[in-house]
């Protein structure tokens, strides 16, 4: 789900220009630096990978992972697994072909070594049968920059009845390919070590990895995935055994196998829905070099969830496919409700809206020469992809409307209830409206606005209650930062419609408040603040808060999330006073840090059951103990604390710790989203009882 991303920030310094080059400078050939081999990865890693924070991490085990898979997609393996290892070392093995081991005709360096060394060399670029006719990663340069990008790599082959091996630093080879022995398996097994220098840290997140690859095993259909996690063991030697897994390791791992493809994976997403169907359709068809792969199913839901994937890539920001899906789905829904005589002659036209309440699907295109929009593979621009799926699922989908009425009239009945509660809702909206409410006439009245009229230099500070309001306002620093109180818990907004929404006093402040309005009128270019920061009290109400407040932006006011404007406030957890000196202490682990051999003398600043000690008693107190005493205030909420403690701890741009909001994997917070706030009360019960020991809450 959404996810925080720690970061401190910096006291602002003047920046000095360089020193000019002397007139005299030369500027020629031997002032141009040429990076060979793989040193432009090293020198500029995201380039390729994006960035060295956990993305760019995470990032290097897609690479070789998708290197394997892609084995799979072209019908040479169908068993990959991927293990975390002692030392942060990773490892991925296959039962594919195996890497070529012998010298290429070219080069006369072994095939091996190149796509270990080399950018750009693969088997993803030659159009013969022996290459790949569907890749994921078309550039080559997947396994040489991850080995550029790591202390330390080892590739390990088995195939023609031998196995052999190369070991890398820092993407340079220790050595010729050499034969290490016979073998009877066939594959590929890569292990590298991240290099630490290079990322900000080097921490493999397990719930990230097994979530993906999961994910993966659904769009290989027939392909086992196995994940394991061996980083608590002491020592585990891997050369010379090919599955860990058959080890029977008492460490974490999880194996995937679906053969229902995407039929599956719509199956998981929909667990905790109300299905408004029975059957889910799913077709798997080519339309020329283009194959098409969809599934779907309609829930008692409002929130349309669209997955698109290109070449096993997912496409955040969809693309032609999905362009081709919705023009298709809108058009045989309407055949199909006319021709049915659900939809009435009266009635108008289902709009794409009106189609796509409450579906999930899935869309998923594999072609052997495909387009980006952009560097990050996030749109699919090919053309051609958008005739095949709506060729393809066109007339798949209106066979499966023919041969299952049932489901067609449920489907249509679902589409048509969404097109009279849109008019509905038009009405309502157009009310609010015409009244002036998101015009941003009127600001709220319990707003405490800032003084800059710049959104780049304002922020909007979010509150729990007039108590933490009242001290916030007198603490804040009016130049800059707003302050818009909430009177208890906002609504939750997982199924309520637009109208509902606005008619709630709460939600209507905070829109007013931002400036975008919301809807089809949402306009990111008018936000009025470019932090806004969610800043509740450290108990259970105020997780609940933030919680409401997190799934009515990602709902409604999604891009202010990807647009990076969204924080949580780190208030401190304690306060702590040694003699005349205060400490704060935003976490248990650091209070303990700052008590240290104090420990045992602290008392409780919060209890007050307790007798005031008396000077004498405390003199008496620091003589035996050779030190001053220390007391330890344990905040509950914003409110206790005063304005110049807020602003110290929780508001000074100087000091303070704000963790901005993120989505790393949108399909998982959608399911999470749907588990913590729907209506199917067992799977929240029981997704909170298996993550209970995983809560830090102050109750």
């Amino acid at each position: 789900m959404a996810k925080g991303s720690e970061e401190k920030e910096p006291k602002s310094k003047a920046k000095t220009a360089a020193p000019a080059k002397k007139a005299g400078g030369s500027y020629d050939a031997s002032s141009i630096t040429v990076l060979e081999g793989l040193d432009p990865v090293r020198k500029r890693p995201g380039m390729y990978i994006g960035t060295t924070g956990p993305d760019g991490l995470h990032h290097l085990i897609w690479e070789i992972f998708d290197n394997s898979r892609d084995e799979a997609m072209g019908g040479f393996a169908d068993d990959i697994e991927v293990a975390l290892l002692p030392g942060n070392r990773v490892r991925v093995a296959d039962n594919g072909r195996g890497i070529p081991v012998d010298k290429h005709a070219k080069t006369k360096v072994s095939a091996l070594e190149m796509i270990m060394t080399t950018l750009h060399a693969g088997g993803k670029f030659g159009g013969d049968e022996s290459g790949y006719k569907v890749s994921g990663g078309l550039h080559g340069v997947g396994a040489s920059v991850v080995n550029a990008l790591s202390t330390w790599a080892r590739a390990e082959v088995h195939r023609d009845g031998g196995a052999f091996e190369q070991e890398y630093k820092i993407g340079k080879t220790q050595g010729a390919v050499k034969k290490i022995g016979s073998s009877d398996m066939h594959g590929t097994i890569i292990t590298f070590e991240a290099d630490p220098t290079i990322f900000q840290e080097v921490k493999y997140d397990w719930p990230r990895i097994v979530a993906h690859l999961r994910q993966q095993a659904y769009l290989v259909k027939g392909t086992r995935i196995t994940v394991i996690d061996a980083r608590e063991l002491p020592e585990l030697k891997a050369p010379g055994i090919y599955w860990l897994r058959d080890l029977g390791l008492d460490v974490p791992s999880m194996s995937f196998y679906f053969e229902g493809g995407l039929r599956s994976l719509i199956g998981f997403y929909n667990k905790h829905q109300g299905p408004a169907h029975k059957n889910i359709f799913y077709v798997d068809a080519s339309d020329g070099d283009v194959g098409v792969e969809v599934a779907l199913q309609y829930v008692d839901d409002l929130t349309p969830r669209l997955m698109a994937f290109a070449n096993n890539i997912y496409n955040p920001e969809h693309g032609t496919h999905i362009t081709g899906f919705k023009t298709a789905l809108t058009r045989t829904l309407n055949t199909y409700g006319r021709a049915a005589g659900i939809l009435k002659e009266s009635e108008e036209n289902f709009t794409g809206d009106d189609a796509l309440e409450g579906i999930t699907a899935v869309v998923s295109v594999k072609m052997p020469e495909i387009q980006f929009e952009g560097q990050t593979k996030g749109k699919l621009g090919s053309v051609e992809a958008q005739g095949a799926v709506a060729s393809v699922f066109g007339s798949a989908f209106a066979t499966f409307l023919e041969e299952n009425p049932d489901d067609g009239r449920a489907i249509i009945n679902k589409v048509l209830l969404a097109l009279k509660a849109r008019k509905a809702a038009k009405a309502a909206k157009d009310s609010v409206l015409r009244k002036g409410a998101l015009e941003g006439m009127t600001l709220p009245g319990k707003l405490a606005d800032c003084q800059s009229k710049l959104a780049e230099d304002s922020e909007l500070f979010i509150v729990e209650g007039d108590s933490a309001g009242g001290s916030s306002k007198m603490g804040r620093d009016r130049r800059t930062q707003a302050i818009l109180p909430l009177r208890g818990k906002i609504l939750n907004i997982e199924r309520a419609r637009l109208d509902k929404m606005l008619a709630s006093e709460q939600i209507r402040n905070l829109v007013v408040a931002m400036g975008t309005a919301i809807g089809d009128i949402f306009d990111l270019g008018k936000l009025r603040y470019h932090k806004i920061i969610i800043a509740t009290d450290a108990d259970v109400d105020g997780a609940h808060i933030r919680t409401l407040l997190l799934t009515l932006f990602y709902r409604h006011f999604r891009p202010i999330i990807d647009g990076g404007f969204i924080y949580i406030a780190q208030p401190p957890l304690y306060k702590i006073k040694r003699g005349k000196e205060i400490f704060y202490a935003y976490t248990d682990e650091e209070k303990n840090t700052i008590l240290g051999k104090d420990a045992d003398m602290a008392v409780d600043a919060n209890d007050d059951s307790e007798e005031e000690e008396t000077d004498e008693e405390a003199e008496t107190a620091v003589a035996k103990k050779g030190s001053a005493k220390v007391s330890i205030q344990r905040y509950k909420g914003l409110g206790e604390m005063n304005p110049s403690e807020l602003w110290e701890t929780t508001m000074d741009p100087a000091r303070r710790i704000l963790k901005r909001v993120t989505v790393d994997d949108a399909s998982e917070a959608d399911r999470i989203f749907d588990v913590l706030m729907g209506t199917d009360v067992p799977s929240r019960k029981s997704f909170i009882q298996s993550n209970a020991k995983l809560a830090n809450l102050d109750v």
